[in-house]
């Protein structure tokens, strides 16, 4: 039975000049996307008429692209504003995924593994996805790792960095955990498999320094700096498990939720302690006050 390639979701993606609805087919079994992984895409959200850093996240896709061997063929500035034209299809009622992307139709003569910068495509493609901000989750220790940039393509997010994260969920889930806390090839943890991740200890909020093994988020720098402003002292630093085990709070950063609260790491429960209610609120109130569309 073919499998329905309809989109989940209301959904519409701009492309070679045009908007089209749902799911268009644009990657053939010859394209280098396809065959051997060249794609980057970023991730914004727009929900109650806002777009929180919007601008920053078609920056970073671009720097992906070309972190990647290909050409940012879209000014970042026109990214911007084609998302705003592209909500403006929504009934506004639900939240919304804003995914650029990049990929590559050709690889390089001579070296198809290689791709083509000058095949480099573009889209952009927003789909309804529900917020669960504040909603608590659970983690547990991978058993994976993440790679060091002489590994993989850790200086773009790319989507041939997920499979790996792919899989940390599924052994996680299996385990009966929402997630997982991730660490580097030397044993310190780095993130989970799909966030940023803090904890506070003595009402000092700490979050792993940033090392070039997983994407330092553009969410987490916000936080970072909106609890700095409040007061909070805020450490970038190495961090073990051990550390996380014996934190007061835990909590997880990201585009797609934003701030949500970790309750269980393995054996060790937690509570959603009043730093972490502290970062959402003054997230959302910055979002609110300086991100709406003019």
């Amino acid at each position: 039975m073919a499998v329905d390639t309809s989109a989940r979701t209301p959904t519409f993606t701009y492309v070679d000049g045009e908007w089209f609805a749902g799911n268009p087919p644009l990657i053939g079994p010859v394209s280098h996307a396809m065959w051997l992984g060249s794609t980057v895409f970023d991730g914004a959200r727009w929900f109650d008429g806002i777009a929180p850093d919007l601008d920053l996240h078609c920056q970073r896709v671009n720097r992906s692209a070309a972190n990647m061997g290909m050409k940012a063929v879209m000014p970042a500035e026109e990214i911007e504003r084609l998302a705003w034209e592209g909500v403006a299809k929504f009934d506004g009622k639900t939240a919304i995924y804003i995914k650029p992307m990049y990929w590559a139709e050709h690889g390089q003569m001579g070296s198809v593994v290689a791709a083509d910068p000058e095949s480099t495509r573009f889209a952009l493609c927003l789909f309804e996805a529900p917020m669960h901000t504040a909603k608590p989750s659970s983690l547990t220790v991978s058993p994976f790792r993440r790679p060091t940039p002489e590994c993989a393509m850790t200086d773009a997010k790319t989507g041939s960095l997920y499979p790996n994260s792919g899989r940390m969920i599924i052994d996680a889930r299996n385990r009966g955990f929402d997630n997982a806390l991730v660490r580097d090839m030397n044993g310190n943890v780095v993130e989970t498999a799909s966030s940023n991740v803090f904890m506070v200890k003595d009402g000092v909020v700490y979050t792993p320094a940033a090392n070039r093994t997983f994407l330092a988020g553009i969410t987490r720098a916000r936080v970072m700096g909106l609890l700095r402003q409040a007061g909070f002292e805020v450490r970038e630093v190495t961090l073990s498990v051990e550390d996380f085990m014996n934190a007061d709070e835990i909590f997880q950063t990201g585009n797609y939720s934003k701030v949500v609260p970790v309750t269980r790491l393995d054996d060790a429960q937690f509570q959603e302690g009043p730093v972490t209610r502290k970062a959402l609120e003054l997230y959302m109130d910055w979002a609110r006050g300086k991100s709406s569309h003019e």
